[in-house]
């Protein structure tokens, strides 16, 4: 055999070889696929709901007026510290000031009338005591006299009364505290009730958040939460429960519920969106523990449901074999397994649309 006989011969085998194991390789990455897998493990039987919620001063007031009318002075900056007894905001009073203008002058002339009236049974009193006068002339000017001295005290309760009005026009600091929110502005007119400013005081944080029927049962004063806020990175608070609304919010349709923040920091300011991430054990005597498999993980056929068991691993290698099982309710954590499989297993948790009973794959 010549030279270029032998070389072409190699030159065969070299490419037969090479085509051999490019086929086998691609054979065995289509058989090979990628599955994710979970090992399971037993956890608590509880449950875990999480709410959203906004952040509030531990102790917050809205201030407004009692009565009507135009503000004619306002200091309710936002941020602004006060202390109690400062002024915040203050009403014309025009109608007030007019009725207790009026009020004083009633009550002017009731004290007249009065002074008249005692005067005249003083005489009455005296002519009756000397024969001059008539039983029924001093029994009348005593009734004068006691009606004249009803008006009197009639017209000072009104006096009192209008003074009060007077004062609704006035807003001052109940306590100390920080000018949280601020509606309106000077010269706007305003009516009896509405909320003018709010001040926050006290130094701890409360989070309120709105809870449906199904779940506001649950929920006892004292409870344990965990309450996250969005701008605040990696930081979780603790929280207890304070507060259980016995009736629902009407707008909201939910019960408010009112956290404590047991461990507040300066960052977190009032109007702060919190997540309140609630535990209930559905186990109330002794802590239960329980098999879940992902929601992901599970499969369902004409047999009932099923997951893909990973046996016979070997080097990150192993066969999936279908496996029926029964299953209980589904918690935050997946459904419970009732029957079926054992703590340890290893399960496929994506992918499962393409794999095969008995199907080898590479675990991932």
């Amino acid at each position: 055999m010549t030279t270029i006989k032998i070389f072409r011969l190699l030159i065969l085998i070299v490419f037969l070889m090479f085509t051999a194991c490019k086929t086998e390789q691609t054979k065995e990455k289509e058989i090979l696929r990628p599955v994710r897998y979970q090992v399971l493990g037993k956890t608590d039987d509880t449950n875990k709901r999480t709410f959203s919620g906004v952040a509030k001063a531990s102790e917050q007031t809205e201030l407004s007026f009692r009565s009507s009318g135009i503000i004619t002075k306002l200091n309710a900056k936002v941020g602004r510290r006060v202390k109690k007894g400062d002024l915040i905001a203050k009403l014309d009073n025009v109608q007030a000031n007019l009725a207790y203008e009026q009020s004083i002058s009633a009550l002017n002339t009731a004290k007249s009338g009065m002074n008249t009236a005692k005067s005249s049974l003083e005489r009455s009193k005296i002519l009756y005591e000397r024969g001059s006068a008539s039983l029924s002339d001093y029994e009348a000017a005593k009734n004068n006299y006691q009606t004249a001295s009803d008006k009197y005290e009639s017209a000072k309760r009104n006096k009192d009364i209008r003074q009060t009005q007077i004062n609704y026009g006035f807003i001052y600091a109940p306590t100390n505290g920080v000018i949280a929110l601020s509606n309106n502005e000077i010269n706007e007119n305003v009516s009896a009730g509405q909320v003018i400013a709010v001040l926050n005081s006290g130094q701890g944080i409360n989070v309120s958040v709105g809870l449906p029927e199904n779940i506001v049962n649950k929920v006892e004063l004292g409870l344990k939460v965990q309450v996250v806020f969005s701008a605040i990175e990696n930081e979780k608070f603790a929280g207890s429960v304070i507060q259980v609304a016995p009736v629902l919010d009407i707008k909201a349709s939910t019960f408010p519920v009112k956290i404590k923040v047991l461990n507040p920091i300066e960052a977190i300011k009032p109007g702060m969106v919190a997540e309140v991430t609630f535990t209930f054990n559905e186990q109330k005597s002794e802590v239960h523990k329980v098999l879940t498999v992902p929601v992901k993980a599970v499969g369902h056929d004409g047999k009932g449901n099923f997951v893909f068991r990973i046996e016979d691993e070997k080097e990150n290698v192993g066969i999936v074999k279908k496996k029926y099982i029964h299953i209980g309710k589904i918690t935050n954590r997946g459904f419970i397994v009732v029957d079926g499989l054992d703590e340890g297993d290893k399960i496929a948790v994506a992918g499962l649309q393409t794999l095969l009973d008995k199907q080898k794959v590479r675990l991932q």
